[in-house]
């Protein structure tokens, strides 16, 4: 026999467990309320529950309490490149993550102690593209740890061991610039999903499914639509257009919802005049085949670098489901789970021009800003970095606010031609010949973390930022927000009326997303410390006080005595 029909054998009667398992938590799941609440020791998925919440109803540590936390453990990954990234996992006591140049740990969740450490073999061409070094997350199941890595292949690493169980290469990144995993595609049943970075490069963009079980590649989604009258000519073969960003799976849909990013290039329409789909799209996918089920384009002929790569927000709402979508263009889009039909659209952003207003029950565009003159400046709010980074925000079902990072900046472009045979691994394809974060036309460059109704948008409460958080958002069952800045001070807030309790320097500031979790109840507070990626080298010109933040990666974890 082969190995694959092995593994498969070994793992039959789990696996069949497993959709027995599956089925019955679906009809359990079906409202995200409970899904919300399932697990609460544990943070086995990115945004911990499908309903992409990053809720802990852990209340051990609450608002009456909070202030005194202390540092449990530490643990510093050795590689400082790019801070950390990425979000933690946890399970049956075990805490895994990713630091930078892929390296994945499995440590003792109550003291911090390794288990085992694992770093793959990188082709040398990894490190020659821009996007060298920068892994936002690892998925988990089926008695393995995957990786997505830099240099464009998806890993199996066994749970307990830490060995390689099986190892897909997927892109060739000598012929595909930018076709690494930046992010770890999502675990959906016994199918991993996910795309490839790049989409700032002249390529085609690409979806991924693959046997979590063995490896093999079951199929590839083209993310740049072949229809001449959507992308004129051969420009959607470099259209760029990548799911750069992890998707979220929906057991009880058996759904994968995952966005696309920006058209390529970023600023230059005038050659690929169409609605260029599915650049700025958000896509229900069907895991098994690839097949779309629903697709939501939120920026037609997005030539301003507005991705919708965010998190899919699951909320419910009478007898449906919604999901809530924050897209770059700073804009949050509301629509029916089921179908993709809109609900709402509202501004997350106070300043925009590039479009004048979007229908919220339609999504049609009015006033939407076309080709920018060539030779001038043009100054275009939201600026490349949106109104938030892809830094998750986070939804407490007690309050049913949703809690998010925002930041006010435009940017000035004068757009340009770029001749693609030119363009190196390393090289950009903008479309532009400058390209620079500035203030609003009329009030200064800001930052801040809202409270807000995630179907309406109405706010609750604000807290101003100098420097806009990075970091992913957590909210707790015992009443709390926790956010971490770009100095390193990690807040944590009522979550009613947004009162700082209780806030702790971790040295470096913080990119990646805060978590929760109990071993032998006992709940702890994980926060990845370490400034990096690519956003802060974009936001400087409107936020001169990054050029002196300091970098650093090390896990801090935070208890009661």
């Amino acid at each position: 026999m082969g190995l694959d029909v092995l593994r498969r054998l070994a793992l039959a009667s789990g696996t069949a467990l497993a959709v027995l398992c599956g089925a019955a938590l679906s009809s359990r799941a079906a409202d995200s309320l409970t899904a919300g609440n399932a697990n609460p020791n544990d943070w086995p998925e990115y945004h911990r529950t499908w309903n992409a919440w990053r809720y802990s109803p852990l209340e051990q540590v609450n608002t009456k309490n909070v202030q005194k936390l202390h540092v449990a453990w530490i643990h510093q990954p050795g590689d400082i490149t790019s801070g950390l990234l990425s979000t933690p996992l946890v399970a049956d006591g075990v805490f895994y993550y990713v630091a930078a140049n892929d390296n994945v740990f499995a440590l003792n969740g109550a003291t911090g102690e390794t288990i085992w450490h694992y770093q793959p073999k990188l082709a040398p061409v990894a490190s020659q593209s821009f996007y060298a070094s920068q892994i936002r997350n690892i998925s988990m199941g089926h008695g393995f740890v995957y990786l997505g890595t830099l240099d464009g292949r998806v890993v199996a690493i066994d749970q307990k061991t830490g060995k390689e169980a099986w190892s897909t290469q997927l892109t060739d990144l000598k012929k595909c610039y930018g076709c690494l995993f930046s992010s770890t595609p999502v675990l959906a049943g016994d199918v991993l999903v996910g795309g490839t970075t790049g989409g700032d490069q002249p390529i085609a963009g690409q979806i991924f499914g693959v046997d979590a079980l063995t490896g093999k590649l079951l199929w590839t989604l083209k993310t740049t639509k072949d229809d001449p009258k959507s992308w004129p000519g051969d420009t959607g073969a470099v259209g760029g257009s990548t799911a750069w960003n992890v998707g979220t799976y929906d057991p009880t849909s058996d759904t994968v919802f995952i966005g696309v990013g920006n058209a390529a290039p970023d600023f230059y329409w005038n050659d690929r005049h169409g609605d260029n789909l599915y650049a700025a799209t958000m896509l229900a996918l069907d895991p098994k085949t690839g097949n779309i089920k629903w697709h939501r384009q939120e920026v037609p002929g997005d030539h301003y670098d507005y991705d919708a790569v965010y998190e899919a927000l699951v909320v419910d709402e009478g007898k449906r489901q919604l999901i809530v979508h924050l897209s770059k263009s700073g804009f949050v889009f509301v629509m029916d789970k089921a179908d993709g039909k809109l609900a709402n659209v509202w501004p997350l952003a106070q300043n925009y021009n590039w479009v004048k207003s979007i229908d919220p029950k339609t999504g049609e565009l009015t006033g939407q800003v076309g080709d920018y003159p060539l030779g001038k400046e043009t100054v275009v709010c939201p600026y490349l970095l949106g109104v938030r980074s892809w830094n998750p925000g986070a939804y407490n079902p007690k309050t049913k606010l949703w809690y998010t990072n925002a930041m006010e900046a435009c940017e000035t472009l004068i757009p340009a031609k770029q001749d693609v045979s030119k363009i190196g691994i390393a090289g950009l394809y903008l479309g532009v010949e400058k390209l620079e974060a500035v203030k609003p036309p009329d009030a200064p460059a800001s930052a801040r973390l809202d409270a807000r109704d995630p179907i309406t948008g109405k706010l609750k409460w604000s807290v101003p930022y100098s420097i806009p958080g990075l970091g992913g958002v957590l909210t707790t069952g015992g009443g709390l927000v926790f956010n971490g800045d770009p100095q390193g001070l990690v807040h944590a807030y009522d979550a009613e009326n947004g009162k700082e309790l209780w806030h702790f320097n971790v040295g470096s500031g913080v990119r990646a997303g805060i978590i929760s979790y109990a071993v032998n109840g006992k709940q702890y507070i994980a926060v990845p410390a370490g400034w990096g990626s690519l956003a802060p080298g974009f936001m400087a010109s409107a936020f001169p006080e990054v050029g002196k933040l300091q970098g650093g990666a090390a896990m801090v974890v935070f208890a009661l005595d």
